[in-house]
């Protein structure tokens, strides 16, 4: 299937558009933690705004906000889980305010990123005392382990 575009009228394949896409999904997943301008991508990725997020939420199924919305939590749960303070995590992520991550982050998860930060130290220290209580029933079995 081609596409024409409205100002060259040169008709581009399907797959150039995707890739177009894929390209500025890659840069949201890799500049996270920076401060991220959507008509800056959807400049980079040659659409205008509304078009790219039309295009961007028929190919992920979320908006470029969404994505970038979760990509930032996704890296909060694991730099929460290394020891660095809420704060710390938070700015590491691209927040600017504690208060807006703090209430993503209880949107998205259910929980209070200094609660979750809590609920991890406490697994990790009871993977740590009981490792056999974490490993799957199947594969403990199989290994004679139970």
């Amino acid at each position: 299937m081609l596409i024409k575009h409205r100002m060259t009228r040169k008709a581009f394949p399907k797959i150039y558009l995707y890739r177009r896409i894929v390209y500025a999904k890659l840069f949201i997943d890799n500049h996270y933690d920076e401060k991220i301008d959507l008509d800056n991508i959807a400049d980079a990725a040659f659409f205008s705004r509304f078009h790219f997020i039309r295009l961007f939420h028929a190919v992920y199924k979320k908006t470029p906000h969404q994505h970038l919305s979760f990509v930032r939590i996704e890296k909060a749960k694991l730099l929460l889980t290394s020891g660095l303070s809420v704060s710390q995590v938070c700015y590491a992520v691209g927040f600017e305010s504690a208060s807006s991550f703090a209430g993503l982050f209880k949107r998205l998860t259910g929980q209070n990123p200094s609660v979750y930060q809590k609920d991890q130290h406490k697994r990790l220290t009871d993977i740590a005392k009981t490792p056999l209580k974490y490993i799957p029933n199947c594969f403990a079995e199989k290994k004679g382990w139970r």
